[in-house]
């Protein structure tokens, strides 16, 4: 039986109640009851704006010198005004990924005992209801290998189906037309006036056509009119002029259309679960079921709202939940990576102040926390070429704006690879938000030990990074440290002596900078030495690694989040970027610096119990994974039972509260299920610091179960089975040759692995290789 389904009995009368389905570039969100339904159509590249240059008001290193000294003195007013000065860009047309239009269906039914669903095992919506004592019943779902989406309309009565149907376009620029009174052509272009000029953005061109078998097809008023059909196909493909240089691209939707019909709905939809199920199956989990398991999803979620957590089983549909959004999201041919929304969009963020982009504090980095350990590397490819594309763009940024070598990004970026800081230093100056995102270089490397990535890819986009803060570090007068600044830790900000004198987000070598330049080093370090290059900079890392700051601890007994141990001026902020040191990171471990891990439990702690916290998915989701980094299955699954109740619409999409961060509503951001998902792999397996460790913070509610299928860093699969909250086996496959620890709970024995070899463990981690 399949029990991976979200279901509803009722109608989705909106966006955040619909359900999502993608290809990797082609999204739609499908909505509706028995009489309307609406597919929210969006593409990964649909973005307005355009790639423009921002120079900066200064690019001499005497002028960085000259405002640091400010900072060093204590005059962090004065370090401020000089870094707006020199450091603030002017808003261009930066843009955001907009939604491309709707098409509208209207049926001529009445109906009762709807049932819709998203099965997760064949990745497409159906449904289901009776009109006139007969069954009907509707499927959608997006073809990764043919590029289309397809949908069947079928009734169990002849001649039951009819239907209007339209397209309405969601930007100002755009058209549908007429052709052949079964086909729809539309073209359009992704303006708006809230984050461009209004007048740039992506074209798209687009077909929709019907086949109908029985009955009439018609057309009027521009308008689709299907009346009296035994059986109704609809096909859509949709592409966009996205880094194209001539105009064959519009011919590909027609193409794409043509051999969709000639493959016939059937092959189509069977190569399209194949294709689909080749990544997902590589995954399953099985924590149990209960009585709540059978209810509808919403009511469900209702249920952990009031405190009614018997349901095992959901923490394990929202966990492969986040692997179908991932594969549907983020495919290895995908033009960009994930953003804000993944590849969907319910256009609250465009028309305010916010924007449907890749944020690098930690929202982009969250979309891709589960999918190495996931078992889909696959899909962080098109991350992967994003990052060499922003480290190109980056070297402008670096050179127009401190005037140094290498290549740097700061708090966001676009389609294009904008790279410059933002528009106000308070939250723009982050200038470890492009080496943040390139973590995930070293992730896929260290998970999959490909020596060919970390040659021609991974270190080469690193090794400028690190040229880039070999040469814009500076040594701490006070202290001898090599750090950096003037920056921010992300969003946040602190009091210097008396709050009256004001809050402050500039300073010197903020904790999350120094965390992730001493990463950056060590890897670089290692990588050159591993490939035999670079003699010269290995020296140059070596002697920079022994002048980067210590973490430390602070008087409250935290974990200090500025190289000061300031006040912070917004004890509930959604932000504790410095954390990073715990999670992702592993520079702080409970077994390798108990000190520094219960300093880091402190903050924690501080901000959770905080009353008026900023409760937001992406922070709830970083309580689990942080907590679970310090083997706490209990506080882990207390924030992931609040992350589903508290903070997800019906269709399990997280969202953030309307109120914070300037959100006018409750505005779907996908960054929630991601990290909500990584968080519960953390919780059964964890494989960093030179080791795996089962189920290292497992919760009592899920007293029995089994995953299998995780892939462990040191290119590894694991599977694991507990019963009573013990561990019974587990079984490693390797596929590569890797001495490392393997751990449970107290217990820690050394194991050689050797490539294309599968190992079973039982409970008290006996080994032997089968």
């Amino acid at each position: 039986m399949n029990d991976m389904k979200l279901w509803f009995n009722r109608p989705a009368s909106n966006w955040s109640q619909g359900l999502p389905i993608g290809n990797g570039r082609l999204g739609a969100m499908i909505y509706g009851g028995v009489e309307h339904e609406t597919w929210s159509l969006t593409e990964l590249t649909y973005w307005s704006g355009k790639s423009e240059a921002i120079p900066g008001q200064s690019n001499t290193r005497e002028d960085l010198d000259h405002m640091r000294e400010y900072f060093f003195s204590g005059d962090y007013k004065r370090g401020d005004e000089l870094a707006k000065q020199s450091l603030q860009p002017k808003k261009g047309n930066f843009g955001t990924n907009v939604s491309m239009c709707d098409v509208q269906l209207a049926f001529d039914d009445n109906g009762n005992e709807l049932v819709r669903e998203l099965d997760l095992q064949s990745a497409s919506t159906r449904t289901v209801y009776t009109s006139s004592g007969h069954k009907r019943t509707r499927e959608v779902w997006a073809s990764h290998p043919d590029g289309v989406i397809a949908s069947r309309i079928s009734s169990e009565q002849s001649g039951a189906i009819s239907l209007t149907l339209r397209i309405v376009g969601r930007t100002d620029r755009f058209t549908a037309t007429i052709i052949d009174k079964d086909t729809l052509v539309f073209v359009g272009q992704a303006t708006e006036s809230m984050h461009s000029d209004g007048d740039c953005g992506v074209c798209c061109h687009g077909v929709l056509k019907v086949i109908a078998v029985g009955g009439s097809v018609s057309a009027d008023a521009g308008q689709i009119r299907i009346d009296k059909a035994d059986d109704v196909v609809i096909y859509l493909a949709a592409n966009t002029d996205y880094g194209r240089s001539n105009d064959a691209w519009m011919s590909t939707s027609v193409h794409q259309i043509e051999n969709a019909i000639a493959k016939g709905y059937e092959q189509l939809k069977e190569d399209h679960v194949a294709d689909y199920r080749r990544l997902y199956d590589r995954v399953n989990l099985d924590l149990g079921v209960t009585s709540q398991s059978i209810l509808p999803t919403d009511e469900r979620i209702q249920l952990f709202l009031q405190g009614q957590d018997d349901d095992p089983h959901l923490f394990a549909l929202f966990y492969q939940y986040g692997r179908y959004l991932t594969i549907a999201g983020a495919r290895s041919d995908s033009p960009l990576p994930l953003n804000l929304q993944g590849i969907w969009n319910d256009g609250e963020a465009n028309r305010m102040q916010w924007s449907c982009d890749y944020h690098l504090d930690i929202n982009t980095q969250m979309n891709y926390f589960p999918t190495e350990v996931s078992n889909l590397a696959e899909c962080h490819l098109p991350l992967m070429r994003f990052i060499e594309q922003l480290a190109e763009s980056g070297k402008s940024a670096a050179k127009h704006f401190y005037g140094c070598e290498g290549w740097v990004a700061h708090v966001f970026t676009n389609a294009w690879g904008f790279a410059s800081p933002g528009w106000e230093t308070s939250w723009g100056l982050n200038v470890t938000g492009g080496l943040w995102i390139a973590t995930h270089l070293r992730e896929h490397y260290d998970f999959g030990l490909d020596q060919a990535f970390l040659a021609e890819t991974a270190y080469p986009v690193l090794k400028e990074a690190a040229a880039f803060f070999l040469d814009y570090m500076t040594v701490h007068p006070k202290y001898g440290w090599l750090v950096t600044g003037p920056s921010n830790s992300p969003e946040n900000s602190f009091y210097v002596n008396e709050p009256i004198r004001g809050e402050y987000q500039l300073s010197m070598g903020s904790t999350l900078d120094q965390v992730l330049v001493r990463d950056l080093f060590v890897f670089c370090l290692e990588a050159s030495e591993l490939l035999q290059v670079d003699v010269e900079l290995q020296q140059k890392l070596k002697q920079a690694i022994t002048l980067l700051p210590p973490l430390m601890i602070g008087q409250r007994g935290q974990l200090q989040e500025w190289l000061e141990d300031y006040e912070e001026a917004q004890p509930d902020h959604r932000h504790f970027a410095h954390l990073f040191s715990l999670y992702p990171g592993n520079q702080i471990t409970p077994e390798g610096t108990p000190e520094l891990s219960s300093a880091a439990e402190v903050s924690l702690v501080n901000r959770m119990n905080r009353e008026m916290l900023e409760d937001i998915e992406f922070t709830v989701a970083l309580f689990a994974a942080n907590f679970a980094r310090l083997h706490d299955g209990e506080n882990a699954y207390k924030h992931l039972m609040h992350l589903i109740g508290q903070l997800c619409f019906d269709n399990l999409l997280t969202f953030s509260k309307a109120g914070i961060a300037g959100a006018e509503t409750n505005i779907f951001v996908i960054d929630g299920n991601f990290g909500g998902t990584a968080a519960i792999a953390e919780m059964l397996l964890q494989s960093h610091a030179g080791g795996i460790h089962l189920l290292p913070a497992l919760p009592a509610k899920w007293q029995t179960g089994k995953v299998t299928g995780l892939r462990a860093k040191g290119n590894a699969e694991v599977d694991v089975t507990w019963a009573n909250g013990e561990l019974v086996e587990a079984t490693i496959r390797s596929f590569s040759a890797v001495r490392m620890f393997l751990r449970y709970r107290d217990r820690k024995i050394e194991i050689s692995l050797e490539p294309n070899c599968t190992y079973h463990i039982d409970g008290s981690l006996n080994m032997k290789r089968i």
